[in-house]
């Protein structure tokens, strides 16, 4: 017996998601936990399993097309069997029917006394867009929808969904494209390129409103960074091979997972009314991916060692850049960490990570001219700016925090 494959709800408060790209073609053979297609949420790009096996019998979403949580994209079950009548675009025939039928009282018109049909006082609804050879114009309900409320004519588009069937994807770019207007000057030199945002550009813009609509801080201080760079040395010298290269953010992740357990008010989550503070730290780091910055997330950092933490950073920035991050990869964070330091940034400000009481950027590590034992030295310094939720921490737990980190960094034997 055939089932339906639907949209499955994979992370808090996701409503829908986009099929970038099916995995099987239909008449294919599909196992049961098998990658079946790759699904673009707000937050993450990743592959969805199968959760039935046998021949995908029908695909019934396309690839770029919207679909709401729930609704059934394809349909899998015995070879040669039936495909029961359940593809998406039935749940929005019968609202383009009762437009039609609405429609079917202004064509027929009241005949004057002559026998012929009186001018209409409105002009009729438009018809069905049709292709060039009279046929339908295939595109997708949504497509539909959103042309219809744009006033763009989908038979002006080209699809780029199966058999060239149009999605919502191709209406929204064609809507962000220029009109094809007679041009009745020269275009000014320099014009501005539109870009639509992404899925992703859209959460880190809903994102970063939510973190500037929160009382934020900012301190500063400055760790002489020689004893951390020993450490480094030492960890790289006695890697084995094959093993990821402990990195001054891997040291970082430590430290700062060690001095959240000790300052726990850091260490918290802001939930209106009430502060969850976190049993373990679990730690985010940021990575930038070319359509912007994600975050994924390492778990009880405290309990790892630093060729532990180096490992997993390793594994999940390159599936980051892979597009092969899950959904849980990203959730779970307690504090953040962002590090420009690579990029020869000096001092930056970091915006928070919403509900995430305190967010950590990192500068890079560079000699600087400092006093020590009464006489000029020049010493490896890194810049650390912590930026804090005022509403969770107040500033001498934010001090007493990063003071912390200090001292762990030009001591690390302080953090075992």
């Amino acid at each position: 017996m055939s089932s339906q494959v639907t949209l499955p709800r994979l992370g808090q408060g996701m409503e829908s998601g986009t099929i970038v790209r099916w995995l099987k073609s239909e008449g294919d053979q599909v196992e049961k936990g098998e990658p079946l297609y790759e699904l673009d949420t707000e937050k993450v790009t990743q592959e969805v399993e199968a959760d039935a096996s046998g021949v995908l019998l029908k695909i019934l979403a396309g690839e770029g097309e919207e679909i709401e949580v729930g609704k059934a994209i394809a349909v899998i079950g015995e070879e040669g069997e039936d495909v029961p009548d359940a593809e998406p675009e039935a749940k929005e025939e019968p609202a383009e029917a009762d437009e039609e039928k609405e429609e079917e009282p202004k064509e027929a018109a009241p005949k004057s006394e002559n026998g012929r049909p009186e001018e209409p006082d409105a002009p009729a609804a438009a018809p069905e867009p049709q292709a060039d050879d009279g046929g339908r114009v295939k595109a997708s309900p949504l497509a539909r929808r959103i042309a219809r409320e744009k006033g763009i004519d989908l038979r002006a588009l080209r699809g780029t969904g199966p058999e060239g069937r149009i999605v919502a994807e191709d209406v929204e770019r064609a809507e962000a494209a220029p009109a094809p207007a007679a041009v009745t000057a020269a275009a000014p030199a320099g014009e501005a390129e539109v870009i639509p945002l992404t899925g992703m550009r859209k959460t880190i813009a809903r994102r970063m409103t939510e973190a500037w609509e929160a009382p934020a801080f900012q301190i500063t201080m400055t760790a002489d960074m020689g004893a951390a760079i020993r450490l480094r040395e030492a960890l790289v010298a006695r890697m084995a091979e094959g093993d990821a290269k402990p990195t001054y953010s891997d040291i970082l992740t430590k430290v700062c997972a060690v001095a959240l357990m000790r300052h726990r008010a850091v260490n918290a989550l802001f939930a209106g009314d009430e502060i969850h503070l976190q049993p373990t730290a679990s730690v985010g780091i940021a990575v930038a991916v070319p359509n912007g910055l994600v975050v994924p997330v390492l778990r009880s950092c405290e309990t790892k060692t630093i060729p532990q933490l180096a490992a997993e950073r390793a594994d999940v920035v390159q599936r980051t850049r892979e597009n092969k991050l899950k959904q849980e990869d990203l959730e779970g964070g307690t504090f953040t960490i962002s590090n420009l330091g690579m990029y020869g940034v000096e001092r930056f400000v970091a915006v928070l990570n919403p509900p995430q009481a305190a967010i950590l950027a990192v500068g890079a590590i560079e000699e600087r001219a400092v006093v020590r034992d009464g006489e000029l030295a020049a010493r490896p310094v890194m810049e650390m700016t912590l930026s804090c939720d005022h509403r969770s921490v107040d500033g001498a737990t934010a001090s007493e925090f990063l003071r912390t980190v200090k001292q762990f960094l030009e001591e690390p034997g302080l953090a075992l």
